[in-house]
């Protein structure tokens, strides 16, 4: 425990949100809420009909509060279960809020806490009308009493445990970011600090053939119209061919769900038109990352698109990301897939017996093929030199 100011302000800026509790009436309140820290105080905003708001305004000199903020960084697991423990930050701020009445200071806070997502957000979003500045009142606290709680460590034994014969370490925890889901109808660029796992960002690709953009719901017209009923681009695909635009919304929520998947609209460069889709499977923690569920409109076949596709999610998986390795299953029907994986450059390691389904219930046997980081170089300037006599 401490009362370092300095540490205590790191915790608190780099937590989201904060617990407040408070009194009313004689009974106790806890209410989670967002929080942004401005030199020695910080400010906590609601609705001006919430509880802590109303009774800050009626007790007019402010209302008696405790802010926590607790940041846990990891589960300890000892032999005995009494020596059971966590490591974490944790922050507890006690004094008296009070109302921030002047809408140059609701600005101001309201604007810091935007701020608080990334360096610039303020400036790409409106800022509040007069009737939303009424609409919200903002509770102030000065950070006069605040206590700092933490630990940070591995396991504390008995020495007479030390022997037993059980699991005792460490388990990190932390929060990460997801990858961000744009709201219909955004057309502009996802800014930069709006964070997102490089594995599973699908950045906008460019080239002479195609161009690679995020998947989203809103395609699933042009997909239907590029893909649907078309019985032979579907033939060894999990998914039966689809019918109806509902049928294409059903692949394309499948694909963005989980986040664990990283997909991409294929768009022919020349005509605009999607053409079909191609995904990352990434595995970070061991730099590997599999590309598959390429599904492609017949006529861009050999026409350089799925080349030139390939060639920029190896590059980016080899040069962007430091992979070190790429692989490809495909069905051990699909002779056609393999050939185009082959003329990539990639090796054959062997076949997964019934390790997938087909859209018609049979199990599967998927050939495998992988290219090393080893490998791109000359891979890459071969890749480069077919596309450019296609």
């Amino acid at each position: 425990m401490s009362y370092d100011r300095h540490l205590a302000s790191s915790i608190l800026d780099e937590a989201w949100h904060c617990t407040l509790s408070f009194v009313v009436d004689g009974e106790p309140r806890s209410l989670p809420t967002l929080h942004v820290r401005i030199d020695d105080t910080v400010y906590v905003h609601g609705s001006t009909g919430s509880r802590p708001l109303l009774a800050a305004r009626s007790c007019g000199g402010g209302l008696r509060v405790c802010i926590s903020v607790t940041h846990l960084d990891g589960l300890v697991l000892a032999r005995s279960q009494f020596h059971h423990s966590a490591n974490y930050r944790s922050v507890v701020a006690h004094g008296v809020a009070t109302l921030v009445e002047s809408p140059e200071e609701k600005r101001r806070v309201l604007a810091a806490l935007v701020e608080k997502i990334g360096d610039g957000r303020s400036t790409h979003t409106r800022p509040p009308t007069p009737k939303e500045l009424a609409q919200t009142s903002v509770l102030a606290l000065k950070l006069d009493e605040v206590s700092v709680r933490r630990r940070n460590g591995g396991v504390l034994e008995d020495e007479e445990d030390l022997d037993l014969p059980y699991w005792a370490g460490v388990v990190p925890l932390r929060v990460v970011a997801g990858r961000p889901e744009p709201d219909a109808g955004v057309s502009v660029p996802r800014p930069s600090y709006v964070a997102a796992d490089p594995w599973l960002d699908p950045v906008v690709m460019r080239g002479k053939h195609v161009v690679l953009e995020p998947l989203r719901i809103s395609h699933v017209d042009e997909l239907f119209a590029a893909l649907g009923g078309d019985e032979e681009v579907w033939r060894y695909t999990a998914m039966a061919t689809p019918r109806a635009p509902e049928d294409i919304a059903f692949y394309i929520e499948n694909a963005l769900s989980g986040g664990t998947r990283c997909t991409w609209l294929q768009r022919d460069a020349q005509t605009g038109e999607a053409v079909g889709t191609t995904s990352y499977f990434p595995e970070p923690q061991h730099r590997s990352v599999e590309i598959g569920a390429t599904v492609l409109a017949q006529k861009a076949w050999r026409a350089g698109i799925n080349t030139e596709a390939k060639l920029m999610l190896l590059e980016r998986a080899f040069d962007t990301l430091g992979a070190l390795r790429v692989s490809w299953q495909t069905d051990i029907l699909n002779r056609r897939s393999q050939a185009a994986i082959e003329r990539l450059g990639a090796v054959r390691e062997g076949v997964l017996r019934s390790n997938r389904p087909r859209n018609d219930g049979s199990a599967r046997d998927s050939v495998i093929y992988s290219m090393l980081a080893a490998d791109w170089p000359k891979i890459r300037e071969s890749l480069r030199a077919r596309l450019d006599r296609q």
